[in-house]
């Protein structure tokens, strides 16, 4: 019985895509990089950004900090807002929560901004927790983050419990916590990834979703 379940935040709950794309192109400007259009940076969505300015820009350890400054200095009062709830997904949580599910966040956004944004659009009510990354980077990767929110769970046995998420980041970071896990479509990855990095389930839609998670029982 899947009682307990992980959801991943961008991509998974909430389409963060322009608040995060702008994001990127304001910490670019501060280095004077012309940045690319909005759609060319969905790569930086749902990795670690600390990873991504050093694997896509080829900035060192101290240029990617220095980034991830400049995109914070959007974010925090105006990205994490440009922002918005998939449709459909406040009438599955509330339909999960009722069928008696527990209902958690595994994010790598730091905390103090996936509790913001879950409160901003009124679906912090359906999560016993919510779990993220910290400012200071020691807690980023999806499999530590996880980890960290299966600690203040009340759970007994893994096999009760599942993470949903659509990039493989997610997935991978399932296994290694050993948990199953289900991979969406409709967020920025794509069958091949998820099917790749060993999903457990694949859906395409918010509805094809909570049927599943309804029927895991």
């Amino acid at each position: 019985m899947k009682k307990y379940i992980l959801f991943d935040l961008d991509g998974t709950l909430t389409d963060p895509a322009l608040g995060i794309t702008n994001s990127v192109i304001y910490a670019l400007k501060k280095f004077n990089i012309t940045p690319p259009e909005n759609e060319e940076l969905y790569c930086f969505i749902g990795p670690p950004l600390l990873e991504s300015f050093e694997k896509y820009y080829s900035m060192t350890k101290e240029e990617s900090l220095l980034a991830l400054q400049y995109y914070r200095e959007y974010y925090a009062p105006t990205g994490m807002f440009e922002n918005r709830v998939y449709e459909g997904m406040e009438e599955m949580l509330d339909s999960l929560v009722k069928s008696g599910k527990k209902l958690f966040v595994a994010t790598s956004k730091p905390e103090v901004y996936a509790k913001q944004i879950l409160e901003h659009y009124s679906l912090a009510k359906y999560f016993t927790f919510i779990g993220g990354s910290t400012l200071d980077e020691t807690r980023v990767n999806k499999d530590e983050v996880i980890t960290y929110v299966l600690e203040n769970m009340p759970v007994h046995e893994k096999d009760e419990v599942i993470m949903v998420g659509d990039r493989h980041h997610d997935i991978n970071g399932a296994n290694k916590n050993g948990l199953e896990s289900i991979g969406v479509l409709y967020g920025f990855g794509s069958r091949e990834e998820l099917s790749e990095a060993g999903s457990n389930y694949i859906v395409e839609t918010v509805e094809e979703l909570k049927n599943l998670l309804l029927e895991l029982q």
